[in-house]
């Protein structure tokens, strides 16, 4: 009863961290907020028995990506005007996802050949830890979708990387070439006045 209470806590407020995610305004405030659903997805993991997970869930995310989300918003210089005027144009695209996996997931969990939510994990039946069991498929069985993924996410790194390097008119840039080419004569100007006389 206690177990099943906490999962419904921890849902409730995932549920609740994530819609603030997409409807908060500002983008710093989406990116707390998603640390917040980080800690409670890593919570309801725990409760699943998946303790590697949750771990690098709250490790990973939490204390590496989240800093880098943060770096790249604030130093992407987010036009807040310009992107809340597509939100209304881009809305029923978006419930349309969301209602296809809500609907996926809901087929997953129902389905009698899953058997999520009573069943005995696979490192119990094979005699092994939950890490040891996660590591031997993840390096044997899905090893090529595993470096497809790290592909995927040094592109997003190299991205955001070019994001935040993009030349904006309001901005001052330093020119190392045209420092390094300059003579002495445009260094220095020498400019004659006439003397000064007082009275």
């Amino acid at each position: 009863m206690i177990e099943l209470l906490l999962f419904y806590v921890f849902a409730a407020v995932l549920l609740f961290a994530a819609t603030m995610v997409i409807t908060a305004k500002n983008p710093v405030h989406s990116a707390l907020f998603l640390v917040l659903a980080f800690f409670n997805s890593a919570a309801l993991w725990l409760m699943a028995e998946a303790e590697f997970l949750g771990i690098a869930l709250v490790l990973i995310y939490v204390g590496a990506v989240m800093v880098l989300f943060l770096f790249v918003v604030m130093m992407l210089d987010i036009n807040l005007v310009s992107m809340r005027e597509g939100f209304a144009r881009y809305l029923p695209i978006g419930a349309l996802v969301g209602c296809v996996m809500v609907v996926e997931m809901a087929l997953v969990v129902g389905s009698q050949d899953v058997n999520l939510i009573h069943g005995v994990s696979a490192a119990e039946g094979v005699g092994m830890s939950n890490t040891k069991a996660l590591g031997s498929v993840l390096y044997t069985v899905y090893a090529y979708p595993f470096e497809i993924a790290s592909v995927v996410l040094l592109v997003a790194i190299v991205a955001a990387i070019m994001l935040t390097h993009r030349r904006r008119p309001d901005t001052k840039h330093q020119n190392i070439d045209r420092q390094v080419r300059v003579r002495k004569e445009q260094r220095l100007r020498i400019v004659t006045m006439a003397p000064e006389k007082r009275k």
